[in-house]
């Protein structure tokens, strides 16, 4: 009786409420594993406010750090960071629909409704075939990047170890996450050993914008065999703006690193990789092949502003995404143009959807700033290092100068709250707490104010 009735109240809670607080959960959990003394190779208890930090970051899918995932996590530990990776990464909903459908149960309404807010599905019809293909989808892919990662880690470091490498950064890369075990080399290495290597930046460059693109993207590639003028706008837009920033990305980082200290010893091809892999990895999977801290100021600057638009809806990628990016973009050629409505592909898009994004804008660059100024202020270092340090946990990236493990309590605790953020979206957040609420049409008179 006692469950059921705890099932009656979870239903009537609203889906944005659903997934706010089973996100909260499944990082307490992690945080409790986190916290044992077998999760770490030295045996000792992680303090609750680390390991919470941890738990978050993997589960929000960011990759910032306060320890070496290798030096530090036992292979326990490491595993449950690479579960709260892939749990974070298909969203916890997924995991738990399709779970429910095993058992051949009856999903209902609710339940659906709550599976199309989590994944950002375009409509609640078939949504329970939908996520059995986002997750043997996932899983190919996986396992794909993982086979071909193996040509690469088990001549190094053996069949089981390598093997163990190879899944869990392709899980890693394909999730957006940015954790790695590459502490063997040195701590805090990210993929700076396998800079100049073609083969394994390919593959895990690959496999961030197959997860940043986000499921139904796929879906619809596939759906129309790649045919560009048959997909959904949503899709055209989401390839046109990811490929154009990739390309604008590596050119401007290349440029602005031409005498810089960065690509000192590389290669003219070095150089180029690097830039590319830069510029795809900020856009929030938190790898790195150069060391970050030495970039120019102009590389820096540019990387925060790549990693605060992030990837597409619906995908394990953060940032206020590339659609509500191109929608800013278009919404001002419309204005110039002086057009009423948003058009693109010789299509007209919804009214409202420029307020929408002007608001996921907003609230990223207001949340961002604050703590940016507090953190600069509590910790006394640069505001580019703290401007560098807040986006790249509230758009879910994991990038960092270096300063996330000599952070204090209070920069480690908005951090955490910038992941969770990123992670559940802004939109989920302000209708979980705003739900109840009867919109009400105003009655006030117009009057009109002056913009520009």
């Amino acid at each position: 009786m006692e469950i059921e009735e705890i099932k009656r109240k979870l239903l009537q809670l609203s889906p944005m409420k659903i997934i706010f607080w089973g996100y909260c959960l499944i990082i307490l959990a992690g945080s409790a594993l986190l916290m044992l003394p077998a999760a770490t190779g030295e045996g000792k208890v992680t303090p609750f406010l680390d390991a919470l930090f941890t738990a978050t970051s993997a589960t929000c899918v960011t990759g910032l750090v306060r320890f070496d995932t290798y030096t530090y996590w036992s292979t326990f530990g490491q595993l449950v960071i690479l579960a709260l990776i892939q749990t974070g990464g298909m969203g916890f909903m997924t995991v738990a629909i399709y779970g429910i459908s095993l058992t051949k149960r009856k999903i209902g309404l609710a339940s659906r409704m709550i599976m199309q807010e989590s994944i950002a599905a375009p409509q609640m019809g078939g949504i329970v075939r939908m996520t059995r293909g986002i997750l043997i989808g996932t899983a190919l892919t996986e396992t794909a990047g993982a086979l071909l990662l193996a040509f690469y880690f088990c001549p190094k470091l053996g069949l089981g170890k390598g093997i163990y490498y190879s899944v869990f950064h392709s899980v890693s890369a394909f999730c957006n996450a940015g954790f790695d075990l590459m502490g063997t080399e040195a701590e805090f290495s990210s993929l700076t050993g396998a800079a100049g290597n073609w083969y394994v930046n390919l593959i895990i460059m690959a496999l961030i914008v197959m997860g940043g693109f986000g499921f139904f993207v796929w879906s619809d590639i596939f759906r129309n065999r790649f045919h560009f003028k048959k997909l959904r706008v949503h899709s055209r837009l989401v390839i046109a703006i990811s490929i154009t920033l990739i390309l604008a990305g590596t050119a401007a980082i290349f440029l602005f690193e031409q005498g810089g200290q960065a690509y000192n010893g590389k290669t003219l091809p070095e150089q180029l990789l690097a830039s590319m892999f830069q510029s795809v990895t900020v856009r929030t999977a938190g790898f790195n092949t150069v060391d970050i801290g030495a970039m120019t100021q102009s590389s820096q600057f540019l990387m925060i502003c790549l990693m605060l638009i992030g990837g597409s809806t619906g995908s394990t990628a953060g940032g206020i995404k590339t659609t509500t990016f191109a929608v800013l973009c278009i919404s001002i050629f419309t204005t110039f143009r002086r057009r009423k409505s948003i058009e693109v592909f010789g299509r007209r898009l919804e009214e409202g959807v420029v307020r929408r994004a002007s608001c996921v804008f907003m609230l990223y660059l207001l949340l961002s700033m604050t703590v940016t100024m507090v953190i600069s202020s509590v910790e006394h270092i640069p505001i580019l290092t703290a401007m560098f340090e807040s986006v790249s946990a509230i758009a879910t990236v994991g990038l960092s100068f270096g300063v996330t493990p000599l952070l204090g309590t209070i920069s480690e605790i908005l951090l955490t709250l910038l992941m969770l953020f990123g992670r559940v979206g802004s939109i989920t957040i302000l209708l979980a707490f705003a739900s109840g609420r009867t919109p009400i049409a105003s009655k006030l008179a117009k009057e009109e104010i002056q913009i520009g």
